[in-house]
């Protein structure tokens, strides 16, 4: 046998038997991003979705199956759903598993294609109130047009379902394909799977579904291939349905985190309300971090200006300028935790999608509720006994320290005036001083004085005495 054949022969032999060529390799295996939209649709659901389309663009993903069963749930929340689908530049599948009713059909609408298990059910999409009740008759009206709209813009090039999901939608419209009419006036419309498959039209095409598959293994196995795909799937965690309930009350958190931390900076002898203010900030930085908005990134910028605000607390009383810049990230991360931001999206983009408003509004809401609550704190409290509790502050000995609002305290620290001391730790100004053994919250009446010089005592605040730098 010649030199040249026997090569050929072999390569004619591999390909019979179905062996890869030499140099010759696989396409790699399709991404697949599959997100559950189980039970009713509320705030986690979203969470989730957000989570899992963010995810898939960050990691070039080439699909996403939604895997739904649900009866419907807020509209609200699912319009948020829609809009977040659209961002998400791959394939996009709808698997009905077993039923995907009102807002299911909804999220179905806007995806690439709509699958079906053998039970699966879809339809009766019409908005309704929260509690089930019906709409006012304009504002459904206004509603039922909108979402028609949208549904007709999605849909444009899907062949009949436009169409299908508008009869879902609106009671009053009649569906007739091929001179059969499929759903009469008065009733919204629903479909089974074989019902969705039948095919209408010239050329024909499905009314409304791609495909049927016994489960969602089967799903992905017709789409991709046996071995043509890896998935992700994703799950509800408890921070997400955690975070409904931080982000229902996520401006309230933000003002009293903000007020209780400038309580803590106004009296040095109250640094556990800077611990409080801290862990309410964090809340409101967990639920917003927990609901998708943000990636990884403002986790660093919040964990360094809380460290910045404990080394201000404990250590080195820097005259306030370091618990400032903590506060100051702090906010910044909250900000940022917040903002419905994607990957690889310019920033312009993200101003003009409107991504900053939630922000905005919510840091609003928190400077005004703090401003409120300080304002009560202030007027009301000097004149009860909350107020002379709050301003009492601990010694080392155990012994107390007051303002003029403690009448039985205010004799004791009035005699400290002219009395000399050394101060225990910097202040800058504030900080402590100790007298015969006994030491005191104090501030620095001018610049700062350093640890272990003497001090003499020149007067009292609400808060604390008032000291200067003893002169030899």
């Amino acid at each position: 046998m010649s030199p040249v054949r026997c090569p050929l022969l072999i390569v004619a032999l591999a390909c019979a038997l179905g062996a890869p060529l030499a140099g010759s390799a696989e396409p790699a295996p399709k991404r697949v991003v599959v997100i559950p939209i189980q039970g009713e649709i509320a705030e986690p659901t979203a969470y989730i979705l957000r989570r899992g389309l963010k995810e898939a663009v960050e990691e070039h993903a080439d699909a996403v199956v939604l895997d739904l069963k649900t009866p419907g749930g807020a509209i609200g929340v699912t319009l948020e759903m829609m809009e977040a689908m659209e961002r998400f530049p791959g394939r996009t599948i709808a698997y009905v598993d077993n039923e995907a009713m009102s807002a299911g059909a909804f999220l179905s609408a806007v995806t690439g294609e709509i699958w079906f298990a053998p039970d699966g059910v879809i339809g009766a999409a019409a908005p309704v109130l929260s509690t089930g009740g019906d709409l006012d008759a304009t504002m459904k009206q206004k509603l039922v047009s909108y979402l028609k709209a949208r549904i007709r813009a999605i849909s444009e090039g899907k062949g009949h379902r436009g169409e299908v999901v508008s009869a879902m939608i609106d009671a009053d419209e009649e569906l007739k394909i091929d001179g059969k009419t499929l759903k009469q006036k008065g009733e919204l419309l629903s479909l089974t799977a074989k019902e969705a498959m039948q095919t209408y039209g010239k050329p024909a095409r499905p009314l409304l579904g791609s495909g049927v598959a016994k489960n969602l293994d089967g799903l992905l196995a017709q789409c991709f291939g046996v071995r043509g795909y890896v998935t992700t799937r994703l799950q509800v965690t408890w921070s997400e349905r955690l975070a409904e309930y931080i982000n229902t009350v996520s401006s309230v958190l933000l003002g009293l985190g903000m007020l209780a931390v400038f309580v803590g900076f106004k009296s040095p002898g109250l640094g556990g309300f800077i611990i409080v203010g801290v862990g309410l900030l964090s809340l409101v930085f967990i639920g917003g971090h927990a609901a998708g908005f943000s990636g990884h990134e403002p986790i660093l910028v919040f964990t360094l200006g809380v460290v910045l605000l404990l080394l201000e607390l404990l250590f080195f009383h820097s005259a306030g300028f370091l618990g400032v810049v903590g506060l100051f990230l702090m906010l910044a991360a909250l900000f940022w935790s917040m903002a419905d931001l994607w990957p690889n999206e310019p920033i312009q983009v993200a101003w003009s999608a409107d991504a900053f408003v939630r922000p905005f509004v919510k840091l609003a809401e928190g400077f005004l509720i703090g401003g409120v609550a300080a304002a009560g704190l202030f007027r009301f409290l000097p004149q009860g006994w909350v107020w002379d509790r709050l301003i009492v502050h601990a010694t080392s000995g155990g012994q107390a320290q007051a303002s003029s609002a403690e009448p039985a305290a205010g004799p004791l620290l009035d005699a400290l005036v002219g009395r000399r001391g050394v101060a225990a730790t910097a202040l800058r100004p504030l900080g402590q001083i100790e007298i015969e053994g006994r030491r005191f919250e104090a501030k620095a009446a001018f610049g700062g004085i350093d640890a272990g010089a003497a001090i003499v005592v020149c007067g009292r605040s609400d808060f604390s005495l008032v000291v200067e730098e003893a002169r030899p």
